[in-house]
Protein backbone atom coordinates (compact mmCIF):
# COMPACT_ATOMS: atom_id res chain seq x y z
CA UNK A 1 0.00 0.00 0.00
CA UNK A 2 1.38 3.45 -0.91
CA UNK A 3 0.74 6.93 0.38
CA UNK A 4 1.88 9.95 -1.63
CA UNK A 5 1.59 13.44 -0.20
CA UNK A 6 2.13 16.76 -1.95
CA UNK A 7 0.83 19.89 -0.29
CA UNK A 8 1.71 23.42 0.80
CA UNK A 9 -0.32 23.15 4.01
CA UNK A 10 2.75 23.06 6.30
CA UNK A 11 3.22 26.82 6.18
CA UNK A 12 5.77 26.87 8.97
CA UNK A 13 8.15 24.65 7.02
CA UNK A 14 7.72 26.61 3.80
CA UNK A 15 8.40 29.88 5.60
CA UNK A 16 11.92 28.73 6.38
CA UNK A 17 12.71 28.70 2.66
CA UNK A 18 10.52 31.58 1.55
CA UNK A 19 13.18 34.26 1.91
CA UNK A 20 15.64 32.34 -0.27
CA UNK A 21 13.50 30.42 -2.76
CA UNK A 22 10.09 31.57 -3.92
CA UNK A 23 9.38 29.49 -7.00
CA UNK A 24 8.63 25.75 -6.85
CA UNK A 25 11.12 23.59 -8.70
CA UNK A 26 8.38 22.16 -10.92
CA UNK A 27 7.48 25.65 -12.11
CA UNK A 28 11.11 26.18 -13.10
CA UNK A 29 11.13 23.04 -15.20
CA UNK A 30 13.34 21.15 -12.75
CA UNK A 31 12.53 17.41 -12.74
CA UNK A 32 11.34 16.16 -9.34
CA UNK A 33 13.42 13.36 -7.80
CA UNK A 34 11.57 10.67 -5.87
CA UNK A 35 12.75 9.48 -2.45
CA UNK A 36 10.75 6.59 -1.02
CA UNK A 37 10.63 5.59 2.66
CA UNK A 38 9.31 2.23 3.82
CA UNK A 39 6.94 1.73 6.74
CA UNK A 40 6.37 -1.75 8.20
CA UNK A 41 3.91 -3.09 10.76
CA UNK A 42 2.34 -6.37 11.86
CA UNK A 43 -1.20 -6.92 10.66
CA UNK A 44 -3.49 -7.63 13.65
CA UNK A 45 -0.70 -6.60 16.02
CA UNK A 46 -1.80 -7.55 19.58
CA UNK A 47 -0.21 -4.35 20.91
CA UNK A 48 -3.13 -2.48 19.36
CA UNK A 49 -5.87 -4.73 20.68
CA UNK A 50 -8.44 -2.34 22.10
CA UNK A 51 -8.91 -3.29 25.73
CA UNK A 52 -11.79 -1.20 27.02
CA UNK A 53 -12.85 -0.42 30.53
CA UNK A 54 -16.07 1.21 31.71
CA UNK A 55 -18.10 3.12 29.07
CA UNK A 56 -15.97 1.75 26.22
CA UNK A 57 -13.05 4.00 27.15
CA UNK A 58 -9.60 2.51 26.48
CA UNK A 59 -7.44 2.28 29.60
CA UNK A 60 -4.41 3.43 27.60
CA UNK A 61 -5.19 5.01 24.19
CA UNK A 62 -3.14 3.33 21.48
CA UNK A 63 -2.99 4.29 17.82
CA UNK A 64 -0.63 3.22 15.10
CA UNK A 65 1.81 6.06 14.37
CA UNK A 66 1.12 5.95 10.64
CA UNK A 67 -0.48 9.41 10.64
CA UNK A 68 2.67 10.85 12.20
CA UNK A 69 4.75 9.45 9.34
CA UNK A 70 2.21 10.84 6.88
CA UNK A 71 2.55 14.30 8.38
CA UNK A 72 6.32 13.99 8.09
CA UNK A 73 5.91 13.35 4.37
CA UNK A 74 3.56 16.32 4.02
CA UNK A 75 6.14 18.56 5.69
CA UNK A 76 8.99 17.13 3.62
CA UNK A 77 7.10 17.71 0.39
CA UNK A 78 6.34 21.28 1.42
CA UNK A 79 10.07 21.96 1.25
CA UNK A 80 10.80 19.44 -1.49
CA UNK A 81 8.63 21.29 -3.99
CA UNK A 82 11.20 24.10 -3.88
CA UNK A 83 14.28 21.85 -4.02
CA UNK A 84 13.14 19.32 -6.60
CA UNK A 85 12.56 16.49 -4.12
CA UNK A 86 9.41 14.40 -3.86
CA UNK A 87 8.91 12.11 -0.84
CA UNK A 88 6.68 9.05 -0.58
CA UNK A 89 5.78 6.46 2.03
CA UNK A 90 5.42 2.82 1.07
CA UNK A 91 3.46 0.93 3.72
CA UNK A 92 3.55 -2.81 4.29
CA UNK A 93 1.50 -4.83 6.81
CA UNK A 94 3.12 -8.21 7.26
CA UNK A 95 1.77 -11.30 8.95
CA UNK A 96 5.05 -12.41 10.56
CA UNK A 97 8.46 -10.98 11.36
CA UNK A 98 10.04 -13.20 8.69
CA UNK A 99 7.53 -11.83 6.20
CA UNK A 100 8.47 -8.26 7.07
CA UNK A 101 12.23 -8.90 6.90
CA UNK A 102 11.84 -10.57 3.50
CA UNK A 103 9.73 -7.64 2.24
CA UNK A 104 12.34 -5.11 3.36
CA UNK A 105 15.14 -6.90 1.51
CA UNK A 106 13.04 -7.49 -1.60
CA UNK A 107 11.84 -3.89 -1.66
CA UNK A 108 15.40 -2.66 -1.39
CA UNK A 109 16.32 -4.71 -4.47
CA UNK A 110 13.18 -3.97 -6.51
CA UNK A 111 12.58 -0.30 -5.69
CA UNK A 112 15.81 0.94 -4.17
CA UNK A 113 14.22 1.75 -0.80
CA UNK A 114 16.84 1.70 1.94
CA UNK A 115 15.17 3.45 4.89
CA UNK A 116 12.30 1.89 6.86
CA UNK A 117 10.19 2.99 9.83
CA UNK A 118 9.21 0.10 12.10
CA UNK A 119 6.00 -0.05 14.11
CA UNK A 120 6.96 -3.28 15.87
CA UNK A 121 7.39 -4.61 19.40
CA UNK A 122 10.81 -5.10 20.94
CA UNK A 123 11.24 -8.78 20.09
CA UNK A 124 10.13 -8.21 16.51
CA UNK A 125 12.56 -5.31 16.16
CA UNK A 126 15.39 -7.54 17.35
CA UNK A 127 14.48 -10.20 14.78
CA UNK A 128 14.12 -7.79 11.84
CA UNK A 129 17.36 -6.03 12.78
CA UNK A 130 19.27 -9.32 12.84
CA UNK A 131 17.76 -10.43 9.52
CA UNK A 132 18.75 -7.21 7.73
CA UNK A 133 22.30 -6.79 9.03
CA UNK A 134 24.93 -5.77 6.44
CA UNK A 135 22.26 -5.22 3.76
CA UNK A 136 22.49 -1.44 3.09
CA UNK A 137 19.28 -0.65 4.93
CA UNK A 138 18.52 1.67 7.86
CA UNK A 139 15.72 0.87 10.30
CA UNK A 140 13.93 3.38 12.54
CA UNK A 141 12.35 2.29 15.81
CA UNK A 142 9.50 4.75 16.33
CA UNK A 143 7.53 3.00 19.10
CA UNK A 144 9.63 0.92 21.46
CA UNK A 145 11.34 2.32 24.63
CA UNK A 146 13.08 -0.96 25.56
CA UNK A 147 16.63 -0.07 26.66
CA UNK A 148 17.99 -3.42 25.46
CA UNK A 149 17.56 -2.21 21.87
CA UNK A 150 20.09 0.54 22.66
CA UNK A 151 22.55 -1.75 24.46
CA UNK A 152 23.03 -5.49 23.95
CA UNK A 153 20.75 -5.57 20.89
CA UNK A 154 21.90 -2.31 19.32
CA UNK A 155 23.00 -2.30 15.68
CA UNK A 156 24.70 0.12 13.32
CA UNK A 157 21.63 0.17 11.07
CA UNK A 158 19.04 0.59 13.87
CA UNK A 159 18.03 4.17 14.73
CA UNK A 160 15.68 5.24 17.53
CA UNK A 161 13.38 8.24 17.50
CA UNK A 162 11.34 6.71 20.32
CA UNK A 163 12.98 7.66 23.63
CA UNK A 164 14.17 4.90 25.93
CA UNK A 165 12.84 4.06 29.38
CA UNK A 166 16.15 5.38 30.74
CA UNK A 167 15.50 8.75 29.11
CA UNK A 168 11.93 8.90 30.40
CA UNK A 169 12.90 7.98 33.95
CA UNK A 170 15.82 10.43 33.98
CA UNK A 171 13.42 13.22 33.00
CA UNK A 172 11.02 12.32 35.80
CA UNK A 173 13.66 11.91 38.51
CA UNK A 174 15.32 15.17 37.49
CA UNK A 175 12.04 16.96 38.11
CA UNK A 176 11.42 15.16 41.40
CA UNK A 177 14.92 15.96 42.66
CA UNK A 178 14.45 19.57 41.55
CA UNK A 179 11.29 19.64 43.70
CA UNK A 180 13.14 17.91 46.54
CA UNK A 181 10.75 14.95 46.32
CA UNK A 182 13.44 12.32 46.56
CA UNK A 183 11.84 9.42 48.48
CA UNK A 184 9.75 7.14 46.27
CA UNK A 185 7.35 4.35 47.08
CA UNK A 186 7.04 2.13 43.99
CA UNK A 187 3.96 0.14 43.02
CA UNK A 188 4.91 -2.27 40.23
CA UNK A 189 2.62 -4.19 37.91
CA UNK A 190 3.07 -7.76 36.62
CA UNK A 191 3.91 -6.95 32.97
CA UNK A 192 7.34 -7.17 31.39
CA UNK A 193 7.21 -3.50 30.43
CA UNK A 194 6.44 -2.61 34.06
CA UNK A 195 9.64 -4.37 35.09
CA UNK A 196 11.65 -2.60 32.38
CA UNK A 197 10.34 0.74 33.59
CA UNK A 198 11.25 0.02 37.20
CA UNK A 199 14.74 -1.16 36.18
CA UNK A 200 15.24 2.17 34.41
CA UNK A 201 13.90 4.01 37.47
CA UNK A 202 16.35 2.19 39.76
CA UNK A 203 19.23 3.29 37.55
CA UNK A 204 17.92 6.84 37.36
CA UNK A 205 17.48 7.39 41.10
CA UNK A 206 21.09 6.33 41.67
CA UNK A 207 22.22 8.71 38.94
CA UNK A 208 20.19 11.73 39.97
CA UNK A 209 20.18 11.53 43.75
CA UNK A 210 16.80 10.08 44.69
CA UNK A 211 15.86 6.97 46.68
CA UNK A 212 13.36 4.10 46.43
CA UNK A 213 12.22 3.29 49.97
CA UNK A 214 10.14 0.23 49.00
CA UNK A 215 8.73 -1.63 45.99
CA UNK A 216 5.32 -3.30 46.27
CA UNK A 217 4.03 -5.51 43.46
CA UNK A 218 0.32 -5.16 42.75
CA UNK A 219 -2.16 -7.53 41.10
CA UNK A 220 -5.42 -6.85 39.29
CA UNK A 221 -7.77 -8.71 41.57
CA UNK A 222 -10.77 -8.24 43.85
CA UNK A 223 -9.86 -11.30 45.89
CA UNK A 224 -9.79 -10.28 49.58
CA UNK A 225 -7.04 -12.83 50.16
CA UNK A 226 -4.79 -10.67 47.95
CA UNK A 227 -5.74 -7.33 49.52
CA UNK A 228 -2.12 -6.56 50.38
CA UNK A 229 -1.44 -6.53 46.63
CA UNK A 230 -4.66 -4.97 45.34
CA UNK A 231 -5.64 -2.44 47.99
CA UNK A 232 -4.05 0.98 47.38
CA UNK A 233 -4.46 2.17 50.96
CA UNK A 234 -2.82 -0.93 52.39
CA UNK A 235 0.03 -0.78 49.86
CA UNK A 236 0.73 2.90 50.57
CA UNK A 237 0.47 2.63 54.38
CA UNK A 238 3.19 1.53 56.75
CA UNK A 239 5.52 3.52 58.96
CA UNK A 240 8.07 4.69 56.41
CA UNK A 241 7.28 8.06 54.88
CA UNK A 242 7.73 8.95 51.22
CA UNK A 243 7.48 12.03 49.01
CA UNK A 244 5.79 10.46 45.96
CA UNK A 245 4.14 7.22 44.90
CA UNK A 246 5.57 5.90 41.64
CA UNK A 247 3.20 3.64 39.70
CA UNK A 248 4.56 1.31 37.00
CA UNK A 249 1.42 0.17 35.19
CA UNK A 250 1.84 0.23 31.42
CA UNK A 251 -1.53 -1.50 31.04
CA UNK A 252 -3.21 1.42 32.81
CA UNK A 253 -6.06 -0.40 34.55
CA UNK A 254 -4.73 -0.39 38.13
CA UNK A 255 -2.92 2.94 37.98
CA UNK A 256 -5.97 5.02 37.18
CA UNK A 257 -7.32 4.32 40.68
CA UNK A 258 -4.14 5.24 42.59
CA UNK A 259 -4.32 9.07 42.67
CA UNK A 260 -6.27 10.38 45.70
CA UNK A 261 -6.37 6.92 47.31
CA UNK A 262 -2.88 6.81 48.82
CA UNK A 263 -2.73 6.80 52.60
CA UNK A 264 -0.63 9.95 52.82
CA UNK A 265 -1.30 13.13 50.87
CA UNK A 266 1.45 12.56 48.33
CA UNK A 267 1.68 13.06 44.54
CA UNK A 268 1.40 10.07 42.21
CA UNK A 269 3.92 9.85 39.36
CA UNK A 270 5.00 7.35 36.70
CA UNK A 271 2.30 5.98 34.43
CA UNK A 272 -0.44 7.88 36.31
CA UNK A 273 -0.53 11.42 37.65
CA UNK A 274 2.69 13.17 36.69
CA UNK A 275 4.20 11.29 33.74
CA UNK A 276 7.25 11.65 31.48
CA UNK A 277 6.19 11.69 27.84
CA UNK A 278 7.66 11.94 24.34
CA UNK A 279 5.09 14.50 23.25
CA UNK A 280 1.94 16.20 24.57
CA UNK A 281 -0.99 17.86 22.87
CA UNK A 282 -0.89 20.83 25.29
CA UNK A 283 2.77 21.80 24.80
CA UNK A 284 2.72 25.52 24.06
CA UNK A 285 6.32 26.44 23.23
CA UNK A 286 8.78 26.25 20.32
CA UNK A 287 6.15 25.96 17.59
CA UNK A 288 4.51 22.91 19.16
CA UNK A 289 0.95 24.30 18.85
CA UNK A 290 1.39 24.52 15.07
CA UNK A 291 2.57 20.92 14.86
CA UNK A 292 -0.27 19.75 17.11
CA UNK A 293 -2.83 21.68 15.06
CA UNK A 294 -1.57 20.31 11.76
CA UNK A 295 -1.62 16.77 13.13
CA UNK A 296 -5.15 17.18 14.50
CA UNK A 297 -6.33 18.51 11.14
CA UNK A 298 -4.70 15.54 9.41
CA UNK A 299 -5.62 12.68 11.77
CA UNK A 300 -8.66 14.04 13.65
CA UNK A 301 -7.07 13.19 17.02
CA UNK A 302 -4.36 14.47 19.32
CA UNK A 303 -0.71 13.73 18.53
CA UNK A 304 0.79 11.09 20.83
CA UNK A 305 4.41 10.17 21.47
CA UNK A 306 4.74 7.48 18.77
CA UNK A 307 3.13 9.84 16.24
CA UNK A 308 5.80 12.41 17.04
CA UNK A 309 8.55 9.78 16.79
CA UNK A 310 7.37 8.65 13.34
CA UNK A 311 7.13 12.28 12.21
CA UNK A 312 10.64 12.94 13.57
CA UNK A 313 12.09 9.92 11.74
CA UNK A 314 10.75 11.19 8.41
CA UNK A 315 11.84 14.73 9.21
CA UNK A 316 15.40 13.65 10.00
CA UNK A 317 15.55 11.64 6.79
CA UNK A 318 14.29 14.58 4.74
CA UNK A 319 16.94 16.79 6.34
CA UNK A 320 19.63 14.20 5.57
CA UNK A 321 18.54 14.11 1.92
CA UNK A 322 18.48 17.91 1.74
CA UNK A 323 21.86 18.36 3.44
CA UNK A 324 23.63 15.56 1.56
CA UNK A 325 22.13 16.68 -1.78
CA UNK A 326 21.82 13.01 -2.66
CA UNK A 327 19.21 10.28 -2.90
CA UNK A 328 21.84 7.53 -2.70
CA UNK A 329 21.98 5.31 0.37
CA UNK A 330 25.54 5.94 1.54
CA UNK A 331 25.59 9.77 1.44
CA UNK A 332 22.18 9.97 3.15
CA UNK A 333 23.22 7.43 5.80
CA UNK A 334 26.48 9.25 6.48
CA UNK A 335 24.67 12.57 6.88
CA UNK A 336 21.99 11.00 9.09
CA UNK A 337 24.59 9.65 11.50
CA UNK A 338 26.97 12.60 11.36
CA UNK A 339 27.38 15.59 13.66
CA UNK A 340 26.28 17.82 10.76
CA UNK A 341 22.64 16.78 10.99
CA UNK A 342 20.41 19.01 13.10
CA UNK A 343 16.66 19.44 12.87
CA UNK A 344 13.90 21.18 14.76
CA UNK A 345 11.62 18.79 16.65
CA UNK A 346 9.44 21.57 18.13
CA UNK A 347 10.79 20.76 21.60
CA UNK A 348 13.25 23.65 21.88
CA UNK A 349 16.61 22.00 21.18
CA UNK A 350 18.08 21.16 17.80
CA UNK A 351 18.00 17.37 17.60
CA UNK A 352 20.46 14.79 16.29
CA UNK A 353 21.43 11.17 16.87
CA UNK A 354 23.88 9.90 19.48
CA UNK A 355 26.81 8.21 17.74
CA UNK A 356 27.26 5.58 20.45
CA UNK A 357 23.79 3.98 20.20
CA UNK A 358 21.86 5.77 17.38
CA UNK A 359 19.36 7.23 19.85
CA UNK A 360 17.76 10.54 18.92
CA UNK A 361 18.64 13.19 21.47
CA UNK A 362 15.45 14.93 22.54
CA UNK A 363 13.69 16.75 25.33
CA UNK A 364 11.19 14.85 27.45
CA UNK A 365 7.97 16.51 28.62
CA UNK A 366 6.83 16.01 32.23
CA UNK A 367 3.07 16.35 32.18
CA UNK A 368 -0.32 15.63 33.65
CA UNK A 369 -3.24 14.63 31.47
CA UNK A 370 -4.06 18.17 30.34
CA UNK A 371 -0.90 20.24 30.86
CA UNK A 372 2.88 20.13 30.48
CA UNK A 373 4.44 20.88 33.87
CA UNK A 374 8.12 20.88 32.89
CA UNK A 375 10.50 20.11 30.05
CA UNK A 376 13.61 18.03 30.71
CA UNK A 377 16.53 18.44 30.95
CA UNK A 378 15.58 20.28 34.12
CA UNK A 379 17.47 23.34 35.31
CA UNK A 380 20.74 22.50 37.15
CA UNK A 381 21.13 19.14 35.41
CA UNK A 382 23.97 20.01 33.07
CA UNK A 383 26.30 18.11 30.77
CA UNK A 384 29.80 19.07 29.67
CA UNK A 385 28.87 18.88 25.97
CA UNK A 386 25.11 18.55 25.44
CA UNK A 387 22.52 18.86 28.24
CA UNK A 388 20.24 16.44 26.37
CA UNK A 389 22.75 13.73 27.27
CA UNK A 390 21.67 13.97 30.89
CA UNK A 391 18.64 11.99 29.67
CA UNK A 392 19.44 8.35 29.04
CA UNK A 393 22.71 6.53 28.61
CA UNK A 394 25.71 8.77 28.06
CA UNK A 395 28.73 7.71 25.99
CA UNK A 396 30.88 6.51 28.94
CA UNK A 397 27.96 4.41 30.25
CA UNK A 398 27.01 2.82 26.94
CA UNK A 399 27.39 -0.93 26.47
CA UNK A 400 26.38 -0.72 22.80
CA UNK A 401 28.97 -2.20 20.45
CA UNK A 402 28.10 -1.57 16.81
Amino acid sequence: MMFRAFTTAAAAAVALLASAVVTPAAAQGVPMQLFEIGYVEIEDDPRYAREFVYARIPAVPKFRPWEGAELGIIDADSIGQFTGQDFELVRYSGTTVDDIAAWILQTKEDRGIHFFLMDLGAEDIKAVTAATANQDVMLFNVVEPDDALRSEYCAAHLMHTAPSYNMLMDALTQYLVFQNWTRMLVLQGPLEDDAKMVAALERSVRRNGANIIANHEFVLSNDPREREQNNVRLMTGGTRDYDVVFIADTDGEFGRYVPYQVTRSRPVVGTSGLTPDWWHWTFERHGAPQLNSRFFDHADRFMLGPDWAAWAAVRSLAQAVLRSRSFEFEPVREMLQSDQLRFDGYKGFQLDYRPWNNQLRQNILVSVHNAVIARAPIEKFEHAINDLDTLGVDAPESTCRM
